[in-house]
């Protein structure tokens, strides 16, 4: 009796073990898939508002690779037009990523399955766009990048079907037109454009263009589309200190014009879904978060909104962030980083707003979070 009596208690205790055991490993478990990305791979097309570094190793004006850039990132200066992290790092870090997405300039192997970089600052959706810079890589050379990646995809999973199943569970985010404005349209002493085009005619040439790329995309593999609006661009310390006479009044005939640009791409989303009914595309109005940060700064903290933190010149925005240039000390109180691009603390915002929206109007018909979870 007393023998059948220990016995038992070890095995309860073994049982009590394994029991404990199994439950570990169940929360372990459990920690993991939820710890896991939302969609596998983001893949993302853009301009120096994405750039991660792209442009690092091509002969162009349009380079962020020293410093300051990167003065709050932790791998310091890498090629992204800011003092740390971008919106769509940010957006990546929602999206539940462990890293950020790589550039296409360096993405090899296994890393290229959760996604690629192919910004490349001073690109546009035309061709000529930013040529004055030196090299860039289009929207559609971006494009023509992402096929590349695609015959990569399908070598790794072992076949074009395999590879489409993945690659329909993705995000793809596009953001592009604002070069197309600031280093094309309104330059008319270097380009043509606004000779041949009234601003509602060039938003049309833009919004074609931009489908064709859409399109291709789409035919190979592409499912779930962000489309990201330009930002109030006549609000920038560039154009202010070209434009405005006392240092503050945003330009409107450029915010005008990137407005006609925004209300046609918001359209194409109700336009492809009617053209590509397994496809989702939703619209991010990033013009309207942007200004809505503007005219509300103390609310998000900023003190500043028409100065770069790193610059020179009227605004900080006659000339960009110099090499080994001292920036602002207090880089969280300011909305732009230099001329043209937002600071860290901006970049946050904007994402968030993008993955969830804080308003109706931030994003149409929904956010980046419910498109991944489709």
């Amino acid at each position: 009796m007393g023998g059948r009596g220990g016995g038992g208690s070890k095995e309860k205790r073994w049982w009590a073990v394994l029991i404990m055991l199994i439950t570990s490993l169940a929360l372990e478990l459990r920690v993991q898939v939820s710890g896991a990305p939302q969609v596998p791979c983001y893949f993302i097309f853009g301009d120096s508002l994405a750039d991660n570094g792209n442009n690092n190793h091509i002969v162009s004006l349009a380079r962020a690779d020293y410093k300051p850039y990167g003065i709050d990132f932790p791998e310091g200066p890498t090629g992204r037009f800011s003092n740390g992290k971008t919106n769509v790092d940010v957006i990546a870090e929602l999206l539940g990523f462990d890293d950020y997405i790589p550039p296409y300039a360096t993405a090899s192997g296994g890393d290229i399955l959760r996604g690629v970089n192919y910004a490349s600052a001073a690109a546009g959706i035309r061709e000529e766009t930013g040529h004055h810079l030196g090299g860039r890589i289009s929207f559609r050379g971006q494009v023509n990048n992402y096929k590349n990646t695609v015959s990569q995809v399908i070598d790794i999973l072992g076949d074009e079907h395999s590879a489409s199943n993945y690659l329909r569970k993705c995000i793809y985010s596009i953001a592009l037109g604002s070069n197309d404005y600031l280093n094309n349209y309104f330059m008319p002493l270097l380009y043509s454009t606004d000779r041949q085009y009234t601003p509602h005619e060039f938003a049309a040439a833009l919004i074609h263009d931009y489908s064709q790329q859409i399109k291709t995309l789409y035919d190979y593999g592409a499912r779930k589309f962000v489309l990201t609006g330009v930002g109030p661009i006549g609000c920038s310390p560039s154009e202010l200190a070209q434009h405005s006479a006392d240092g503050n009044t945003c330009d409107e005939m450029i915010n005008s014009a990137n407005q006609m640009f925004n209300m046609k791409l918001k359209s194409l989303v109700d336009e492809f879904h009617g053209q590509m009914v397994d496809a989702r595309f939703i619209y991010i109005d990033a013009y309207g978060i942007f200004r809505d940060i503007i005219q509300n700064a103390s609310s998000y903290g900023f003190t500043v909104t028409n100065r770069g933190c790193c610059g020179s010149g009227k605004n900080n925005g006659q000339i960009t962030c110099l090499p080994l240039q001292m920036p602002c000390m207090n880089r969280n109180k300011y909305a732009f980083w230099d001329a043209y691009h937002p600071t860290e603390a901006a970049n946050i915002i904007i994402a968030k707003r993008s993955y969830r929206a804080r308003y109706l109007s931030d994003a149409y018909p929904f956010g980046i979070e419910k498109l991944a979870n489709i």
